[in-house]
């Protein structure tokens, strides 16, 4: 009779008796986790090029605008304006950060792990929304507080550090604006494909190629045509929901034609904003619930 030939190895697993977290933690890891693949924090160097690049030109431009005021005395781009003049690189930087934080676990085919866990399905998708939106409004509000510093620290007494920060507020809350309809557009278009280049490229496309009909629209002889054309694209549909909610501060930029004329349809504007923002997210659920059931 032989002898057995099989050995057992004891290589030491044990099972975890460590704290168990619940949804809240994994929720916030996923977040955090989000917000630094956005800036390309915890990868390769190359991986830091773009978002860093785009960093990096818009606090030159906010110091740039700062110093400027500083020497000539006199406000020479509002905080709103500055979202409005760096709308393009936003553009290109959700192209690049929303396909990163989808894109790449669609490919990859780690979303079976993600959704084998008692982790609510929506969890994810608005784990990585909610970081993509923070990432956004990092990169316009950020600026923003350096000319805020700027700008206080020229002021003559306190009353002026008040107006100044009365002027920065709703700016920020205008950054805010930007970065969730953005982040809502691009992430959905994102979690489309697997492929980072043609999700990019799909990005990009849906922000600039609305920008025609906008043209078309405007004009047109219907006068409320030229009023509404702004809702046919997300940048204009957020310049627009600026101007009727902030007008007093945005007169400027109407005047001088870098946003729609609203006519009496800014709460349209308001509405249409809404409407897209949770028309996305409801899609990006769906989206998600479809790849969780696979």
């Amino acid at each position: 009779m032989s002898e057995p030939t099989g050995v057992i190895h004891d290589i030491g697993y044990q099972r975890y008796t460590g704290p168990r977290l619940g949804r809240r933690h994994v929720f916030g890891a996923m977040y955090i986790h989000g917000v630094r693949t956005a800036f390309g924090l915890g990868r390769s160097a190359k991986a830091k090029i773009f978002p860093w690049l785009v960093v990096g030109i818009v606090l030159m431009v906010a110091a740039a605008v700062t110093a400027i005021r500083s020497q000539i005395g006199e406000v020479v781009m509002t905080y709103a304006q500055f979202a409005d003049a760096m709308s393009w690189l936003v553009i290109f930087f959700v192209a690049v950060a929303a396909p990163e934080l989808v894109s790449r676990d669609l490919r990859s085919g780690v979303l079976p792990l993600y959704f084998s866990r008692p982790v609510p399905q929506a969890d994810y998708p608005l784990a990585k929304l909610l970081a993509l939106i923070t990432a956004l409004f990092l990169l316009l509000g950020a600026p923003q507080l350096l000319m805020f510093l700027g700008g206080a620290f020229t002021a003559d007494g306190m009353g002026a550090v008040w107006d100044e920060l009365l002027d920065l507020l709703p700016g920020l809350l205008y950054a805010g604006l930007w970065a969730v309809v953005f982040a809502s557009v691009g992430l959905l278009v994102a979690s489309m494909t697997g492929k980072r280049a043609f999700a990019a490229g799909g990005i990009v496309a849906v922000f600039l190629m609305t920008t025609p009909i906008v043209g078309i629209l405007s004009v047109l002889p219907s006068q409320a045509a030229n009023q509404l054309s702004g809702i046919a694209s997300p940048p204009t549909l957020v310049q627009g929901v600026g101007i009727w909610a902030m007008r007093d501060l945005l007169i400027t930029d109407l005047a001088e034609g870098a946003g729609p004329d609203l006519g009496p349809y800014g709460p349209v504007y308001a509405l249409a904003a809404v409407a897209l923002v949770a028309g996305c997210v409801a899609l990006l659920l769906a989206r998600y619930k479809k790849v969780a059931a696979r």
